[in-house]
C-alpha cells in the first residue's frame, strides 16, 4: 500500500516536471522568435532590418538573429524556475542572476555589442509571469503584465553598482525607463501594442503592416531612453511627432503613410538614433499576443521578400 502510494507520488512529480518544463520550453521559443520576428520586420526607422543595420554600426540582421537564439536556453531558466512559484524577493533575484548570465552570453555572441540588453530584462519578466500565471489557462495579457511588475517591484540587492545609460537618462530627462514600463504592468504593451496589432489585423491589413503600425503607436507615446541617450530631448520629439505623422497619414499601409515613414527613417539616420525601447516593447507585445492566443509560435512575416534581404 505504501510503496504503490509513494510510486503514484514520484509519477505525478515526474508529470509536473514535464509539464513545466514543456511550458518552459514553449514559452522560450516564443521569447527567442518575437525577438526574430522584431528584427525582421521591413522597414523600421533608425533599426536593423532586412535592408542594413539602421544607426547601428554594430549590428546586423544576422548577428540579431543569432542572439536571439543565444538567449533562449536562459528565457527557458527564467520560466523554469517560475512554473509554481509566486512573485517574490528570492525569484526576483534568481532571475536577475539568470539575466546577468544572459548578458555574457549575449555579448559573446555579439562580439561585445549590446543586441538585446533591454529585451532580456523586459522578455526575461514576461516570461516568467507567463509560467506564474499558467495555471490559469485563461490568464490574460493584463494578469501576465501585472504579475510581471509584481515580480519588479522587489528589488534585486546584488545589481552590481554600475551608472547604466538608464540611469543616466532617468537622472537628466526624469523618465522611469524600462523599469518604470514593468513597474507600471507595461502600460505601452497592454494598451497600446496589443490594442493597435489587433485592430489593424481586424481591419484586413497584412501582418507587416499591422505589426509596423504597432511599432509606430509605441513610438509615439514612449519616453524612450535609447533614443533620449544618444539624441536628447529633441530627437525624442523628432521621434515621436514623426511616428505619429505615419499613423495620421493613414499608417504605414498607406501611399502616404509610406511617404512619411521614409522621411521619419531618413531624420533618424541623420540624427543618428533608434526607436530600441520601442522595439523591444514591439518583441514583448508580440509575445504576449502569440501567449494569449495560446499560439505555438510567432507567426513569420513572409511579406518582405527572402530575395531582398539586405544583411550586413
Amino acid at each position: 500500500m505504501i510503496a504503490d502510494l509513494m510510486s503514484k507520488s514520484a509519477t505525478a512529480m515526474v508529470c509536473a516536471r514535464s509539464e513545466a518544463e514543456r511550458l518552459a520550453a514553449w514559452l522560450a521559443r516564443l521569447c527567442m522568435q518575437a525577438l526574430v520576428a522584431e528584427a525582421e520586420l521591413t522597414p523600421k526607422p533608425g533599426l536593423v532590418d532586412r535592408r542594413g543595420s539602421g544607426t547601428h554600426n554594430d549590428l546586423s540582421l544576422s548577428i540579431m538573429r543569432r542572439s536571439a537564439l543565444a538567449l533562449q536556453p536562459y528565457f527557458y531558466q527564467m520560466a523554469l524556475i517560475s512554473s509554481g512559484a509566486c512573485a517574490s524577493q528570492q525569484l526576483r533575484e534568481h532571475l536577475a542572476a539568470i539575466g546577468r548570465e544572459a548578458e555574457r552570453a549575449m555579448y559573446m555572441t555579439t562580439g561585445g555589442s549590446n543586441s538585446h540588453k533591454g529585451s532580456i530584462w523586459v522578455l526575461g519578466l514576461l516570461a516568467s509571469a507567463a509560467s506564474i500565471t499558467n495555471r490559469d489557462t485563461t490568464a490574460t495579457a493584463t494578469a501576465i503584465a501585472e504579475t510581471a511588475g509584481t515580480i519588479a517591484a522587489f528589488h534585486d540587492r546584488a545589481t552590481p553598482r554600475l551608472v547604466t545609460h538608464g540611469h543616466v537618462v532617468a537622472a537628466r530627462y526624469g523618465v522611469r525607463g524600462a523599469r518604470g514600463e514593468a513597474l507600471e504592468a507595461f502600460p505601452h504593451v497592454v494598451h497600446v501594442g496589443l490594442p493597435t496589432l489587433r485592430a489593424r489585423r481586424a481591419g484586413g491589413a497584412t501582418e507587416s503592416v499591422s505589426r509596423m503600425d504597432t511599432l509606430l503607436s509605441i513610438m509615439s507615446r514612449l519616453e524612450d531612453t535609447c533614443v533620449l541617450y544618444r539624441g536628447k530631448a529633441a530627437a525624442l520629439q523628432a521621434v515621436r511627432s514623426g511616428a505619429r505623422k505615419v499613423i495620421a497619414a493613414g499608417g504605414c499601409g498607406s501611399m502616404h503613410g509610406k511617404q512619411q515613414l521614409r522621411r521619419l527613417d531618413r531624420k533618424l539616420l541623420t540624427l543618428g538614433v533608434s526607436p530600441g525601447g520601442s522595439a523591444d516593447l514591439l518583441a514583448a507585445t508580440l509575445f504576449l499576443d502569440a501567449v494569449e492566443r495560446r499560439q505555438n509560435e510567432v507567426q513569420k512575416d513572409r511579406s518582405w521578400s527572402e530575395d531582398t534581404d539586405g544583411e550586413n
